[in-house]
C-alpha cells in the first residue's frame, strides 16, 4: 500500500473494509468503513496518529514496509478498530512509545496489555514539537467514549479528532463532498454519536478557537470543506428539529398497517413530514438516522402473547438507547383479546425525556370508531409540531 501526502510530511494511511457489514455486530455498514491512521515526520520525531483493526494487520503493515523508525503512537481512543495494531507497532519498532491520556491509558493496559514503560502520558492542551510540526492534544470526551481526544497540528492547520466527524464509508476518494459523504455520515452520527449530543456542542465549541484548514477522522474521507461536517454536527446536535414524524411500526394480520396508514395521512393532510419505517425488514442505521431530526416518534405494534412485537420491543430499546432528541412519543397497538403492550413500552422508553402524548389501541380491525382516535392523535400531534416551530422561531 503506498501513503497518501495530504500535506507536507503529513501521510494519510487509509485502510478501506469494503465487505465489512456490520459493525459492533449490531450497526449496518452498506458502504463498508474505513480504519485512518496518519504517519507526520518532523525532523526530530516520526508520530503516527492511531493504527487499525486487526483483521486488516497485514494492509496496515504493508504501509509501513518503507518506514524506519516510528518515534511516537498516539492513542486517540482505546476503541480496537483504532488502537488494536499498537501491539504490532511497539513489536516492530522497539524505541517507540504510545502518546495517551490516562484514562485511554488505563483502557488499552486492559484491552491490549500494553505495559506502562511502554506509555507516556499527555494532558490537555499540552503541546509536543516533533520539529518543524508542532501538535497540541486537545482532550474531546464522549465523543463517544470518555478517553477520546483529538491532535491539531498547528503549521499545517489539520485537525486529527478520531471519530469526531466520521463516516462508515469505504472509498479510493482521499477527500469528501458533502454529495459523498452526507448520508455516511449521518448514519456515523445517528448510530454512534448521537447518544452523546448533549457532549457535541462544549466539544464543537472547545475546538472552535482553532484555525482549521483540514479535518482528518477516524473514519471515512477527509474533509477539506470542514465547515460542512461542523454545520452538520451543529444541526444534529442542538438545532431546531424538523416537523417530522417518524413512523416505525410492525404488522402481523394488517391491522397495524391499516392504522399506519390512516395516520400517515391525517399526518399528511396537517402538513406533517413522515417516515415510515417497516420494522419487519428495516435496516437499523436508516431507523437511527430517521431519529435524529424527528420532533415525534410513533411506535405501531400488534399485540404477541400479551406484549408489543419483538421488533416493535427492540426498535424502543433502541430509541432509549441512542436518546434521541425527540419532543413526542406516541403508541398505537392492534390487539386481539388483551394486554399490556403500552405498559410493556412505556418501561423500555422510561429513560426517555420525550413526553408520551397519546396512544391508541384497537381490537381487532380497525372501524369508523377506530379511525377518529387516530384523527385525533394525527391533530395532536401536529398542534404539537405547530407550538414547538413557534417557539422555535
Amino acid at each position: 500500500m503506498k501513503m497518501v501526502e495530504i500535506s507536507n510530511g503529513v501521510y494519510s494511511l487509509r485502510v478501506n473494509h469494503f465487505n465489512r457489514k456490520l459493525f459492533d455486530a449490531l450497526i449496518p455498514l452498506p458502504d463498508g468503513t474505513s480504519y485512518n491512521a496518519y504517519l507526520l515526520m518532523g525532523t526530530k520525531h516520526t508520530v503516527l496518529l492511531d493504527t487499525a483493526d486487526p483483521e486488516k494487520k497485514d494492509l496496515f503493515l504493508d504501509y509501513l514496509k518503507d518506514i524506519n523508525k516510528i518515534d511516537f503512537v498516539v492513542a486517540h481512543h482505546a476503541e480496537q478498530d483504532h488502537s488494536g495494531l499498537i501491539p504490532v507497532v511497539l513489536d516492530k519498532y522497539p524505541q517507540c512509545k504510545v502518546l495517551t491520556n490516562e484514562k485511554c491509558a488505563d483502557l488499552l493496559k486492559t484491552h491490549l496489555h500494553i505495559k506502562d514503560d511502554r506509555i507516556v502520558l499527555i494532558k490537555d492542551g499540552e503541546k509536543m514539537d516533533i520539529g518543524g510540526k508542532t501538535l497540541e492534544f486537545v482532550f474531546i470526551p464522549w465523543v463517544h467514549w470518555p478517553e477520546t481526544f483529538a491532535t491539531y497540528l498547528h503549521e499545517d492547520r489539520i485537525l486529527f479528532p478520531c471519530d469526531f466527524f466520521g463516516s462508515h464509508l469505504a472509498t479510493d476518494e482521499v477527500y469528501s463532498t458533502p454529495e459523498m459523504v452526507y448520508e455516511p455520515m449521518k448514519r456515523y452520527y445517528a448510530e454512534i454519536m448521537m447518544p452523546f449530543s448533549a457532549n457535541i456542542k462544549s466539544n464543537l465549541e472547545k475546538i472552535s478557537k482553532f484555525e482549521i484548514k483540514t479535518i482528518c477522522p477516524s473514519h471515512g474521507p477527509i474533509h477539506n470543506n470542514v465547515n460542512f461536517p461542523i454545520d452538520c454536527y451543529k444541526k444534529w446536535s442542538f438545532g431546531e428539529l424538523e416537523n417530522k414524524v417518524s413512523v416505525l411500526y410492525v404488522s402481523m394480520h394488517n391491522s397495524t398497517y391499516m392504522m399506519v396508514d390512516r395516520l400517515i395521512s391525517k399526518l399528511n393532510d396537517y402538513g406533517v413530514m413522515v417516515e415510515k419505517l417497516n420494522l419487519e425488514d428495516a435496516d437499523l442505521g436508516r431507523v437511527a438516522m430517521s431519529l435524529v431530526d424527528s420532533k415525534t416518534v410513533v411506535i405501531a405494534t400488534p399485540t404477541v402473547l400479551g406484549g408489543p412485537h419483538p421488533k416493535a420491543i427492540y426498535a424502543a430499546y433502541l430509541f432509549s438507547l441512542l436518546r434521541p432528541r425527540t419532543k413526542n412519543l406516541a403508541v398505537m397497538f392492534s390487539y386481539g383479546w388483551g394486554g399490556k403492550t403500552v405498559e410493556f413500552l412505556s418501561g423500555v422508553l422510561s429513560n426517555s425525556k420525550a413526553e408520551l402524548i397519546g396512544q391508541v389501541g384497537i381490537k381487532g380491525m380497525p372501524n369508523d370508531d377506530a379511525y377518529k382516535l387516530i384523527d385525533t392523535l394525527a391533530r395532536e400531534i401536529s398542534e404539537k409540531h405547530l407550538k414547538v416551530g413557534a417557539a422555535n422561531k
